[in-house]
């Protein structure tokens, strides 16, 4: 064999569906893992898969010395640590102007990190979020690479071809920016993934535990919605999961499974991000507050008992429900409530971009999730065209479509969550979008309260709505003083 096109490291079920991917594409490409079974698993896939052009090594030299320069190669590997370890070993076999590109979901200050000291050796650096799971990276996933421009020259040929393909907008992939800048949107993209996911979770809660629709009516339901403004990879899969009967017993599978949600930590860091850049991401965390609460099985199995006992029975309504209008009402409550998580989640990475420098272009990072990656929506040519009416579109919420959309939508988001409320259901997340957007709607907020109390205990200070400055009152005396005069 001659030189291949490009490397590949780590083969877990990603790390092989890519190779695969980059072989069909018709790229040579060489692979790597440290447990050598896998590369010799890799290999046999890529012949019963068509004779790809796979070439399986088992020592890192060989590995690296099969590419050709300057070499490419892609790390597959899990986050933190093993990424360190799989760049010392292969970086004492490259050369200078040769690349490496981390495809993990990695923390983005780690990536700037690696790309200095890549750098120092002369080498260059990418950090590529890739979107899509392992459908997704064997037949086109979302990619977001950061960091060296170079680096990204030397394989976007690559990149084009392998990336979803979207006809109306192109290949689902662009140079994202400097530094950390794809690991941190691929981080946000996760963290509106969070939000999707909860938003939908509560819908399904109100149309069963309110509604007691079954779940062939659920699949129906979820089918029908991903015709229209809905249409998404979330909203299909979910109604695929309605209609998937139990394997192991009798009934649907859903219903099996226990409820209790994991997680890998970027919602978790999303959230952490949006605190530190003083960006109110509400939906996003309320997803993560479920996941945590959802946790605590053996504490809520316990809960139920208690407030079963104290009183608290199920208050659901054995009022008959008109379940057309209900799912009319989740339709338009779901919607409206994914329209504020994204705007969430948009605001964190221009706040990050601002502060980085990085230069993000909001449109384009919704063109590149309109295919391949998990939150894939019709709903995102939307917001790309938003970005590319007004580039620096405040929020979402402001741009004139979606704020006529919510307007239209937010009686029957009302009636959603407090007919929820009334039967004792939690919509964390849509109450929290709900909350977002009556406050950013509103000129004046109960902040003024707040601001007073932080300057009575803590001489904190104040601006007035009426004269420029900063102001602090003696609130403690002038309260006492109104005290012993009884006028207080």
């Amino acid at each position: 064999m001659g030189l291949t096109r490009i490397g590949l490291a780590g083969l877990a079920v990603m790390g092989q569906n890519l190779a695969l991917n980059i072989a069909e594409k018709g790229f040579p490409i060489s692979v790597y893992n440290r447990t050598t079974s896998k590369v010799d698993e890799t290999v046999e896939r890529a012949n019963v898969e068509g004779n790809l052009p796979v070439y399986g090594f088992h020592d890192p030299a060989s590995f690296v010395h099969s590419i050709q320069k300057p070499r490419v190669i892609i790390m597959l590997v899990k986050a933190g640590a093993p990424v360190d370890q799989t760049i010392a070993t292969l970086s004492a076999h490259m050369e200078e102007g040769d690349c490496i590109i981390d495809g993990g979901n990695e923390w983005y200050e780690n990536t700037e990190r690696r790309e200095k000291a890549m750098a120092e050796l002369g080498l260059l650096y990418l950090g590529m979020g890739v979107s899509g799971g392992e459908e997704g990276a064997r037949n086109g996933p979302s990619l977001m690479p950061g960091g060296s421009y170079e680096a990204y020259k030397n394989i976007e040929d690559i990149l084009l071809k392998v990336a979803a393909q979207v006809a109306d907008s192109g290949p689902c992939v662009t140079y994202v920016g400097k530094g950390g800048s794809g690991n941190f949107v691929k981080m946000v993209h996760n963290g509106i993934e969070y939000g999707d996911m909860q938003l939908i979770a509560e819908a399904y809660d109100v149309l069963k535990s309110v509604g007691k629709l079954s779940n062939e009516e659920l699949q129906a339901v979820f089918s029908e919605w991903n015709k229209g403004e809905l249409l998404s990879f979330l909203i299909e899969i979910t109604s695929d999961i309605f209609g998937i009967k139990d394997d192991k017993g009798e009934g649907y599978l859903v219903d099996k499974v226990l409820d209790k949600t994991g997680m890998k930590g970027t919602g978790k860091w999303t959230v952490q991000q949006a605190a530190d850049l003083s960006v109110a991401a509400p939906t996003i965390a309320a997803s993560l507050d479920s996941r945590f609460l959802s946790g605590l099985k053996e504490e809520r199995v316990e809960a139920a008992k208690v407030f079963k006992l104290g009183g608290f029975s199920d208050i659901l309504s054995s009022q008959p429900v008109d379940k057309a209008k209900l799912i009319e009402d989740v339709r338009q409550a779901l919607y409206a409530s994914k329209i504020c998580s994204y705007a969430q989640g948009m605001n964190l990475i221009r706040a990050k971009s601002m502060e980085k420098g990085w230069d993000l272009k909001l449109g384009e990072l919704a063109r590149i999730w309109k295919g391949g990656c998990i939150i894939r929506a019709i709903f995102l040519d939307r917001i790309k065209k938003a970005y590319d009416r007004n580039p620096e579109l405040p929020s979402l919420l402001v741009d004139p479509e979606f704020a006529k959309e919510i307007l239209d939508r937010q009686s029957a988001w009302r009636r959603v969550i407090c007919l929820a409320i009334n039967a004792g259901i939690s919509t964390p997340g849509m109450s929290a979008s709900l909350a977002y957007f009556d406050t950013y709607r509103r000129e004046r907020v109960p902040a003024n309260l707040v601001q007073a109390q932080r300057d009575y205990f803590g001489a904190h200070t104040y601006e007035r709505i009426d004269m420029p400055g900063s102001f602090h009152t003696e609130w403690f005396k002038i309260a006492k003083q109104l005290k012993i005069r009884g006028h207080l």
